[in-house]
């Protein structure tokens, strides 16, 4: 974990409908390991998809990025570490790392940027919403 930032870290199950004949993870499923990452990091510090709506918005996924380093297979375990990444303007940054949680190997790593819109207009928002702010300064010491 980097200095001022938050990290989560969760462990899962590759599922069975998530490989391929030959029990390989099918490579887009590796943003769904990212998507529950970040719905883990979300519950775990009070910013779930949940609480940002309740304060009338909504934080659409705008760029991906994803570099492979290993396949999963069915039957392994993933660790999901993802960490929150600060900045001043009016987004949600996160870096991830997905490793076999037997071989300890790291599998994946990659990183998300969503920004805010309002409701129900779904306006962008250029300046980070008040509650997000009360967020950072609770979690970070930071505005």
């Amino acid at each position: 974990m980097n200095k001022g930032t938050l990290s989560f870290t969760r462990e899962i199950a590759v599922r069975f409908n998530e490989a391929d004949p030959l029990g390989i993870v099918w490579h887009g499923h590796y943003v769904r390991y990212f998507e529950d990452g970040r719905e883990a990091f979300g519950q775990a510090f009070g910013l779930s998809y949940l609480d940002i709506y309740k304060h009338g918005y909504s934080v659409p996924v705008v760029k991906i990025d994803l570099d492979y380093k290993k396949s999963l297979k069915y039957g392994d375990r993933v660790i999901i570490e993802t960490e929150f990444i600060p900045c001043h303007a009016a987004k949600l940054q996160f870096i991830y790392r997905l490793y076999n949680a037997v071989t300890k190997e790291l599998v994946a790593k990659g990183s998300t940027t969503q920004v805010f819109l309002d409701h129900p207009e779904n306006n962008l928002q250029l300046i980070n919403p008040p509650f997000f702010e009360a967020w950072k300064q609770k979690h970070l010491g930071a505005g």
